[in-house]
């Protein structure tokens, strides 16, 4: 007669219950820690009198961040190369602040830049708060009408330029503000004076084109420092932040992974789903470096989670910063009179 020990099944099954279980577990002790480590506004001020513009301003973090400044009374101007009337009308519905304009802004083109800075200089008195939020994923190898990279010119090279060209309006507002968003891939960036603007015609792997990405977010550090030292004697204060991970349809898209459908489907739901902000939570910092009253002379600093984060390595070389910065007043056809 066979006896079967039993305890041996119920150690095996409970030994698969627990390797299959371990995933679950590891995805819940993420999204706890997301939830409690997140930063939140608790600042309470008010924004009355003030104007601020925020770029690409039609969803997503940009649109967060545009309804918050709107919700504690401040005039805001929608900028994006997309018609911002729906994002405007939303605001208004939900804020009942009326004193929302909208203009559109291609940073694809320096010439929509300089059309833009121009028509704001014209039409507003003042400038509290510029928030250079848009931005675009890798886009390959593709150049604009004005030879620079797609990428480089949406992420960096456009809000560059707006910021010197909107700097005397900011100076005769002050104090007033200049914020960047960034990206935690700034860390992983291998910026030069070469890359700073990638030749044509060289094919890009993937790697490559998260690296070009990263590239543009580490010289949006750079040009943040950089506005942080030149205003620093006129009231004008600016910084940069990385607002974490979106879970948002454009970068879903951009994050694509052809051929490898089960993977990719995989990574979406544990980094975005589970570990992904919504664009609410991912507006806090730039909105918290908007309005904080404890900020009114913080200067040339990078923000996680409305919290002093160290910079990316590649901010650490002044004089690499430096020719960065120089090369960029060349490469975005700077006159002298608008330099800083």
């Amino acid at each position: 007669m066979i006896v079967y020990n039993y305890t041996i099944y119920i150690k095996y099954i409970a030994f698969a219950v627990i390797t299959i279980s371990l995933p679950f577990v590891a995805l819940i002790v993420l999204k706890l820690f997301q939830k409690f480590s997140a930063g939140k506004v608790k600042s309470l001020v008010c924004l009355n009198g003030k104007t601020a513009i925020v770029t690409g301003a039609t969803s997503a973090v940009g649109f967060q961040t545009a309804l918050h400044l709107a919700s504690r009374g401040c005039r805001v101007i929608l900028a994006d190369k997309k018609e911002p009337a729906k994002a405007k009308a939303k605001i208004i519905e939900v804020t009942n602040n009326t004193n929302i304009e909208t203009k559109l802004l291609d940073f694809t083109s320096l010439q929509s830049v300089r059309k833009f800075a121009e028509e704001i200089k014209r039409e507003e008195d003042r400038l509290d708060i510029l928030i250079n939020n848009a931005e675009v994923g890798s886009r390959g190898n593709k150049h604009t009408d004005d030879g620079l990279h797609s990428t480089m010119q949406v992420n960096y090279f456009g809000p560059f330029l707006l910021t010197h060209l909107l700097a005397d309006l900011l100076k005769k507002s002050a104090p007033s503000r200049i914020i960047f968003v960034s990206s935690a891939l700034a860390f992983c960036s291998n910026l030069s004076l070469e890359n700073l603007n990638l030749p044509p015609g060289q094919a890009l792997s993937l790697f490559r084109q998260i690296l070009l990405y990263a590239n543009s977010k580490a010289a949006v550090v750079i040009a943040a420092n950089g506005f942080a030292d030149k205003l620093k004697d006129h009231g004008v204060t600016s910084n940069s932040l990385h607002p974490g991970l979106i879970n948002t349809k454009g970068f879903r898209r951009s994050v694509r992974i052809d051929g490898i459908r089960t993977i990719y489907r995989l990574l979406r739901f544990a980094f975005l789903f589970v570990y992904g902000k919504t664009p609410e939570q991912g507006a806090q910092t730039a909105i918290h470096l908007a309005l904080s009253n404890q900020l009114k002379e913080t200067s040339g600093k990078h923000f996680w989670d409305c919290t002093v984060f160290p910079q990316p390595p590649v901010t650490w070389n002044k004089k690499f910063c430096d020719d960065i910065w120089k090369s960029s007043e060349q490469l975005v056809d700077l006159k002298d009179e608008e330099k800083l």
